[in-house]
């Protein structure tokens, strides 16, 4: 198999099929930036930076929920432990909440922006 690609590499005839498909190395270069560039445009965005501050925001309060005082213990390991569970857990339910909210913030404008455009 190798050789008949590099045969047909030499030679210049490669289908037009088979170019797609190998995808070479260039090819998969790009992607990799193109889906790099993707991914540091999506984590600049506005709501990004939004929902990460909504999760830190709702991970703070749930760990000064559970308080932490001074003393050790056996139970400080344990008590600790659960602050942090409950702490993420907090994290993605504001989070999930907060994608709730956006997505029918954006169909609400889509029906709107539909019925606009039947009028």
């Amino acid at each position: 198999m190798a050789k008949k690609a590099a045969a047909k590499a030499k030679s210049g005839k490669k289908s037009g099929a088979r170019a797609r498909s190998s995808g070479g190395s260039r090819g998969r270069s790009s992607r990799k930036v193109d889906a790099g560039e993707a991914f540091v445009k999506l984590l600049q965005s506005p709501l990004v930076a939004e929902l990460v501050a909504v999760a830190a925001t709702a991970a703070l309060a749930s760990l000064a929920e559970h308080g932490f005082t001074k003393g050790g213990g056996a139970t400080t390991g344990k008590r600790a432990g659960r602050a942090a569970k409950a702490a993420g857990k907090a994290a993605a339910t504001a989070v999930g909440r907060r994608l709730g909210t956006e997505i029918e913030e954006i169909r609400k404008a889509a029906k709107g922006a539909k019925a606009g455009a039947k009028a």
